[in-house]
């Protein structure tokens, strides 16, 4: 790994975030980086999309959503995609972005993170906990609202 940056999406990285490969059995847990370009499209006020290089590389993509009008509080500051490329998973990219998001959070006055994550074989639940987040409750659809404190 050289030293990761991130980067506000742009036509020059879309293509490289959108084609990001993950590792068998992951793709069940992760909704298409084209679903959160076309959602950041939409929300511009509230949406944070940024894509993780290394060097000049695409490795990673973050959205996250800022909205402190939000009726429920896991939606206020929270993170609605992250992908990591597979060959670039456990170096540190997914840890990097969320700690990033959670600089700006902190920054635009929130003092929570939240995640929502369905659980189960090949999912993110592992990395949101090693990364600090702590399962706080669950929605209706059994899918895990974790919360990590800024």
């Amino acid at each position: 790994m050289g030293e990761l940056r991130l980067e506000e999406l742009s036509a020059k990285t879309i293509v490289a975030a959108n084609s990001l490969t993950l590792r068998p059995g992951q793709e069940q847990f992760v909704t298409p980086v084209s679903y959160s370009i076309a959602d950041a499209y939409l929300s511009p006020t509230t949406s944070w999309p940024r894509v993780v290089l290394d060097d000049d590389e695409v490795v990673g993509f973050i959205r996250g959503n800022f909205d402190p009008e939000a009726q429920q509080e896991e939606f206020r500051s929270c993170i609605w995609r992250i992908n990591v490329a597979a060959d670039a998973q456990g170096q540190g990219v997914g840890r990097f972005a969320v700690w990033a998001l959670a600089d700006e959070a902190r920054s635009r006055g929130f003092t929570r993170l939240n995640a929502i994550w369905e659980p189960g074989e090949h999912g993110p639940e592992d990395f949101f906990l090693r990364v600090g987040f702590r399962v706080v409750s669950q929605t209706q659809y059994g899918e895990n609202i974790g919360a990590l404190d800024l």
